[in-house]
């Protein structure tokens, strides 16, 4: 079995999705808490026999499934339609944590910046994927930041800052009480329609500082710094990378949350984000959907990543 394959293998319960190791290399893979179970039927042929209403109800039949060439099966009863948007955007998350640490394993990165890192998801996520370098994570908020120190107290190589970044150093309000979605923007009309957390008006000061001004001090002790800077700062992603000024030549990768539909006043779209980007000599290697429109199927943010072509490593 492959490692890729053992991978997605052990993404599945995290999306809600059953594995059931068959055998070396086999495996069947169905809905958690679906109308089957898996029961053995012979050396390569497996019954789903239903369970619970569906069992009771005469609704569901024995199926016998034989392991073909693939060495696995999918399995998805009609109830699992409902999720199956839920299920795209996992395991595009997944992907797209796997594709930025194989990029951090091929530029060298050694010191990834972590904007906007609510309670530290992302910099764990990187972790599970196997980067074992410096992580810089900086969270404004004062409830977010205590979690994310927690978080981050057990390991050595990951710092926290307690700021915002921006294009100057300042003190502003911060939108509080939206979750992982907290924004120095006002919410668009569009952002209310869609999130019913964007009715509350708390706010929080916060310090904001330049990106250019932090860069010495997360880099201190690196003989070769090779940087990468991740941003996800909720429509503001322009104005951090505004704020590193012509050090922002000294990141070798970046990736940034783009919007297609608008959630925050005043945000860039995707096109005038990613243009800058290129600008600055960035060139996307991965996009992956964050949200969706339910009724519509429209992407509303991607996940940009972009790398510096001349940073990467000879052949």
């Amino acid at each position: 079995m492959s490692t890729l394959y053992r991978r997605l293998l052990d993404l599945m319960p995290r999306i809600g999705v059953q594995v059931t190791d068959l055998g070396p290399g086999k495996a069947v893979v169905s809905r958690r808490g679906g109308p089957y179970r898996v029961t053995g039927a012979g050396k390569d042929t497996w019954v789903l026999r239903p369970t619970g209403d569906a069992a009771r109800s005469g609704a569901a039949e024995d199926v016998a499934v034989r392991l073909g060439d693939t060495g696995a099966v999918l399995l998805m009863d009609p109830s699992a339609r409902r999720d199956e948007r839920a299920t795209q955007l996992a395991a595009a998350a997944y992907l797209c944590t796997q594709h930025v640490a194989a990029m951090l394993e091929l530029y060298g990165v050694n010191c990834v910046f972590d904007v906007g890192a609510n309670t530290g998801q992302y910099a764990k996520g990187l972790r599970r994927a196997g980067y074992t370098g410096r992580i810089v994570s900086f969270e404004p908020t004062s409830a977010t930041f205590a979690r994310l120190e927690k978080a981050a107290e057990h390991d050595p190589q990951w710092q926290v800052h307690r700021c915002g970044l921006g294009r100057e150093e300042t003190t502003a309000r911060i939108h509080t009480g939206w979750k992982t979605m907290n924004s120095l923007l006002s919410a668009s009309e569009y952002g209310k329609g869609r999130y019913s957390r964007f009715a509350k008006d708390d706010t929080e000061e916060i310090r904001v500082r330049r990106l250019d001004e932090v860069m010495d001090e997360a880099l201190d002790g690196l003989a070769d710094p090779r940087p990468y800077l991740k941003m996800d700062t909720q429509g503001y992603d322009l104005e951090v990378f505004g704020g590193a000024g012509e050090r922002i030549a000294e990141f070798v990768g970046m990736q940034s949350e783009v919007a297609v539909l608008k959630l925050y006043e005043g945000s860039p779209g995707m096109g005038e984000a990613v243009a800058r980007y290129e600008a600055a000599g960035f060139g996307i290697t991965g996009m992956y959907p964050v949200t969706r429109e339910a009724t519509t199927g429209r992407v509303i943010e991607f996940d940009c990543v972009l790398m510096r072509a001349t940073a990467a490593p000879a052949a």
